[in-house]
């Protein structure tokens, strides 16, 4: 009787052992890392957060150096002014005062005309009679000619004050107003763009830059992590991949939380990898996993990155 039980407990033991354990997907909680970059080399004014705050979409992150894009910004405007007095000018035509002097230069350069006529007339009258010149009349002559070019070019000019301006300088100019419009447009987006804003709703992870400090071009001064609540970031085992899809719901086990959570897959990778050093046990060491991120829903307060889960299937 005592063999037979010495030989029924390693049986038991042995059967134990040999035991399906429940598979596991493990990671670890993760936000969608966002970097905002400075656009301008330019010293930073003044930084409204902290690292750890909660922060909207839109909200000024830090704020760089105005002056520079202030001066470029007068200088458009000047000169937009310029050109809407030259357009108004244009549209306007010219002063009544401005039509009336050429009237009387017109008026002037007809009477000089007369008399220059009277004049070659009257000497026209002594050559006949030998009492004067051939050259005395044709100078007359020529004297009279330019009167009545000058009458012809001072008619001409009338003419154009009173047909006013061209459309084609008029739409030349409301050409150039546009163009500087647009050039002023842009320096006020560029001075919008020294103000580094928030592109998401989340928290700020790090500032990298110092009040003060300059940045280069490109460099990235905040690093927000985005949403509401971070999402869990899964291995996947293999003998699990055809039943996880988008849209399935997981039962998330969170460290230091009790009970679960209900995530909802939103994306699993389509190829296969490593299952990572800190999930690996001595049955899993070989096993392919798919990494899968899970939304997970919204709690009063937000959980902190990094921390491990898990899900049972």
């Amino acid at each position: 009787m005592i063999k037979f039980r010495i030989l029924v407990l390693p049986l038991f033991l042995l059967l134990a052992s040999c035991e399906e354990q429940p598979l596991q997907a493990v990671g670890q909680l993760e936000s969608d890392r966002i970097e905002l970059v400075a656009e301008f080399s330019e010293v930073i004014t003044s930084i409204n957060v902290t690292e750890g705050d909660g922060i909207q979409a839109g909200a000024i992150v830090l704020e760089q150096h105005t002056t520079r894009i202030d001066l470029r910004i007068e200088e458009s405007q000047a000169n937009i002014r310029r050109i809407e007095a030259v357009l108004a000018e244009q549209v306007s035509g010219p002063r009544t005062e401005t039509i009336d002097a050429a009237k009387a230069n017109l008026n002037a350069a007809q009477i000089e005309r007369d008399y220059r006529e009277n004049e070659l007339e009257r000497l026209a009258g002594l050559r006949a009679r030998n009492l004067t010149s051939v050259e005395t009349v044709d100078s007359a002559q020529n004297f009279l000619n330019a009167a009545g070019a000058r009458i012809e070019l001072v008619s001409a000019q009338l003419a154009e004050l009173e047909a006013g301006t061209r459309s084609e300088q008029i739409e030349q100019t409301n050409g150039q107003l546009a163009q500087l419009r647009a050039q002023l447009a842009g320096l006020n987006l560029d001075k919008r763009r020294l103000l580094v804003t928030s592109t998401t709703e989340g928290i700020v992870d790090s500032l990298l830059f110092e009040l003060g400090e300059r940045p280069r071009i490109g460099d990235v001064v905040a690093v927000l992590l985005s949403g509401d609540q971070p999402y869990a970031r899964l291995y996947i085992p293999e003998p699990m991949r055809v039943q996880v899809r988008p849209g399935s719901q997981l039962q998330i086990a969170v460290d230091g939380l009790p009970g679960t959570l209900t995530g909802t897959v939103r994306h699993i990778a389509s190829e296969a990898t490593f299952t990572p050093y800190f999930a690996l046990n001595e049955r899993d060491r070989t096993r392919l996993s798919y990494v899968a991120q899970v939304s997970l829903p919204t709690l009063a307060e937000r959980l902190p990155d990094g921390v491990p889960v898990q899900a049972v299937f």
